[in-house]
């Protein structure tokens, strides 16, 4: 496995990543937006462990090309070696796998640069900025890090969002600020900017977490860690996915 991958699987190869076989057993929807896909591990958690946030790349066929995608494990089980997968629906190869996924059907994975530090000392507030793609992520997040309380500035989607955080396991519940997708996310920045200093006077311990597109998430990084001046270690951003 990994040959037929094109040249990003021979770098993967090149790194060591590690390659495995996902099996479905089951699907539903999750919302009107998002397929939930249950798969069985192919012996990866035991190989490599699970951690909040870590994430898997699948591969796709797109008119006969390799494409990857990373997605964000739900409710990891080492013992019973299972987990799900929540894709966002919209045109492409992976929702349209996403969409026909039967029980027996496979998919090859690769597992490379995933990874979470947790912060320490524990946070008083945990600060979340994504969209739909990496809102599995910011479940995983604020599921490990409850009960700190937790603010989400989270871009575009519909109303019908699965959401997982409970708010009566949360000091003060998840506050989620809806913003809408505008100039290619320059509107989601100004409205960081704007809102987030106040919001770290009152919590110098806090944690960031940024999981937009790339631009959006290189333009938000450097905002919180170099005019904010928020230390490395508590801030996590990764592009989540390339604007077109």
């Amino acid at each position: 496995m990994g040959q037929g991958h094109g040249w990003e699987g021979a770098v993967l190869k090149l790194l060591r990543a590690k390659d495995f076989v996902f099996t479905v057993t089951g699907a539903e929807d999750a919302t009107g937006q998002y397929r939930r896909v249950r798969l069985t591990d192919g012996g990866m958690l035991a190989e490599t462990g699970v951690h909040p946030t870590m994430w898997v790349r699948l591969w796709f066929s797109n008119a006969g090309r390799p494409h990857q995608r990373a997605y964000t494990l739900v409710d990891p089980d080492p013992e019973a070696d299972t987990f799900s997968l929540e894709f966002a629906l919209h045109e492409g190869c992976a929702s349209d796998w996403a969409r026909t996924a039967q029980p027996g059907d496979t998919i090859e994975a690769t597992v490379h640069g995933t990874g979470f530090d947790r912060p320490d000392p524990g946070p008083s507030h945990v600060v979340a900025i994504g969209d739909p793609a990496s809102l599995p992520a910011i479940n995983s997040l604020l599921g490990a890090l409850d009960p700190a309380p937790a603010t989400v500035w989270f871009e575009g989607g519909g109303d019908d969002l699965p959401f997982r955080a409970d708010p009566a396991r949360h000091t003060a519940g998840p506050q989620v600020r809806r913003v809408l997708r505008l100039d290619s996310g320059a509107h989601l920045v100004a409205q960081v900017k704007a809102d987030l200093p106040d919001l770290l006077k009152a919590h110098p311990d806090a944690y960031v977490w940024i999981g937009c597109d790339t631009r959006t998430t290189r333009a938000l990084s450097s905002y919180v860690r170099k005019e904010l001046g928020m230390p490395k270690e508590r801030v996590h951003a990764l592009g989540y996915w390339r604007a077109s």
